[in-house]
């Protein structure tokens, strides 16, 4: 692909399809991390749900690889939907260039457009700490609209990298006992 068509799949606005993918991927993850209308997940596991691949892995990315001294769990959750949705299946294939290129734009975009309380790194911790109790109300809420918006970076760096006629689908939450 030429650096033109590169640079055209970054710039151009997305299309009403394509928009409404990326809303309803951010709507998809803060509805199953905030945990009022199903019970809560965790970041990884609400961003592996929201794009419909499975949640084993996505467990260690809690509280930012479980003792919070890690990058923040959805950042990396997001990186890792990326590789399963645009890397290659054959275990001993390359580095695809539509991953290559949707990697290096999301990283690109991650300190643009998340709130990260102006932190000086992504490490769960840093990030947190200054919103008291880890299970308090202040944290959680910061986390849950973190969570939802690097869905919607996830889903628009697929929508921008995935080969052409490639189309992303953000399914419903299944119906389940509300928390």
């Amino acid at each position: 692909m030429s650096e033109n068509q590169r640079g055209n799949r970054v710039t151009r606005p997305l299309d009403a399809n394509e928009a409404q993918t990326v809303a309803a991927a951010r709507d998809k993850a803060h509805t199953l991390y905030e945990g009022r209308v199903v019970p809560h997940r965790s970041c990884g596991i609400a961003l592996a749900e929201t794009f419909g691949l499975g949640t084993t892995a996505y467990q260690s990315l809690r509280r930012g690889g479980i003792t919070g001294c890690g990058t923040c769990g959805s950042v990396r959750a997001g990186e890792m939907i990326l590789g399963e949705l645009l890397g290659d299946p054959d275990p001993t294939g390359t580095v695809t260039d539509a991953l290559r290129d949707a990697i290096s734009w999301y990283q690109q975009q991650v300190p643009r457009r998340l709130d990260t309380n102006d932190a000086p790194d992504l490490i769960c911790n840093t990030l947190t700490r200054p919103l008291g109790d880890f299970r308090g109300p202040r944290r959680h809420g910061f986390c849950t609209s973190l969570t939802a918006e690097v869905a919607a970076l996830a889903a628009e760096a697929a929508i921008r990298f995935s080969p052409p006629g490639t189309s992303l689908s953000i399914t419903p939450i299944e119906d389940e006992e509300p928390a």
